[in-house]
């Protein structure tokens, strides 16, 4: 079974540079990815992936991230933590003991895992409970990015629903959902899990053998993080743009440079929400993009019209160092750039943009593919109204 492995620090560093880009505001910290995958590595295990392909037929595979808001906590939650009596469990990570949780109830264990989403902490969770847990992953993902909610998953475009969880919580709560209506149920029962937790939830879930897991994952996407990481990397080493390189590793495209001018945020029912308004620089000057997030980005307004939206992905970096945005630490004056890249194919039928198009998160406008947009006008010659 032949595998990518990350030996070293930087090798890690890399993968989650990648995975910043691909998480488009969300996925999780970036510290809290790289310190846990060193972690890790300090534990002699073997982190890395291997393809899909690989997986026999029979292996049953298994899901696992964080379901909750990555907005951070305020001084006022963690004092009702404290006030609570609740300390995080040090028997076993909580996401290792929802595997076994799902496991334990579905009577068999599970050979292989598959990451939920892209994002440089949901990367990492991934490749460490396949670390912890001995079996390997897989080298890609169900959606191609980071989302807020299941319904974006190929799982359910393909109509392999998962209405069962194993969820558990950092401070060792433990709960197992035999059936969930549907997966808009199911969504909501572990999202109410996470805000009744104070912040997050393990849940692991779409228990599916890989027969049946190789005709509906996103493939190749953690080599792909890699390969925009190392370039990212490589750029910043020969003194080229760092943004430009790792544009053309993601074959993505350039959509707007400017300055973070406003910043309105909300958490709520389990999810961060957001707009940004970025102000042209060079190229845009005296232009405006406003972007819309749920967790991560997903709506688009290129001077008051509508522009880029998810399914296509939008992502924050900076424009210095080229590394990728997280919503939850993004802050007025951040001088950034602004990615788009190709979303998940799937995504773009009249049922994939029901699950995760404008329309889906409350907004009466029309999808149009990125590479259209691209081709039809380009920030620096639309006009403002």
């Amino acid at each position: 079974m032949e595998a990518t492995i990350l030996q070293t620090r930087q090798d890690c560093e890399d993968l989650l540079e990648g995975a910043l880009w691909l998480g488009t505001g969300g996925g999780g910290s970036y510290q809290e990815g790289i310190e846990l995958l060193e972690e890790i590595i300090n534990e002699g295990l073997s982190l890395g992936w291997v393809d899909a392909e690989s997986i026999p037929d029979d292996v049953w595979t298994v899901t696992v991230g964080l379901h909750g808001s990555i907005a951070p906590l305020s001084s006022e939650t963690l004092a009702e933590i404290r006030d609570n009596g609740l300390t995080e469990t040090q028997d076993e990570w909580y996401l290792v003991k929802a595997v076994k949780e799902l496991g334990v109830s579905l009577g068999h264990d599970f050979g292989c895992v598959v990451s939920g989403e892209l994002g440089p902490a949901s990367v990492a969770d991934t490749l460490a409970v396949g670390a912890r847990l001995g079996i390997p992953v897989v080298d890609g993902d169900y959606i191609g990015r980071a989302v807020p909610e299941e319904t974006q998953s190929t799982y359910c475009l393909h109509g392999k629903n998962s209405h069962l969880f194993a969820g558990v919580d950092r401070w060792g709560n433990s709960v197992f959902v035999k059936n969930a209506v549907n997966i808009h149920a199911l969504e909501r029962m572990a999202k109410m899990l996470a805000v009744a937790s104070y912040g997050d939830i393990a849940v692991a879930t779409t228990p599916l053998i890989a027969e049946e897991m190789k005709k509906i994952v996103v493939p190749g996407t953690l080599s792909q993080c890699l390969k925009i990481g190392q370039t990212l990397r490589a750029s910043r080493e020969n003194g080229s743009d760092p943004v430009d390189a790792a544009v053309e590793a993601s074959q993505g495209w350039r959509l707007f440079d400017g300055t973070v001018k406003s910043l309105k945020t909300e958490d709520r029912d389990g999810y961060y929400f957001g707009t940004v308004e970025v102000e042209g620089t060079g190229d845009f000057q005296d232009q405006t993009l406003e972007v819309w997030f749920k967790n991560e980005n997903q709506i688009t307004w290129l001077n008051g019209s509508p522009w880029v939206c998810s399914p296509d992905l939008v992502t924050f970096v900076y424009k210095e160092s080229g590394r990728g945005g997280y919503n939850a630490e993004l802050k007025e004056g951040d001088e950034i750039a602004v990615i788009g890249m190709k979303g998940v194919e799937g995504f773009r039928t009249k049922f994939g943009l029901s699950l995760a198009g404008p329309a889906h998160f409350g907004f009466d406008i029309d999808y149009i593919p990125i590479e259209e947009l691209m081709t039809e006008t380009a920030p620096k010659i639309v006009e403002k109204p």
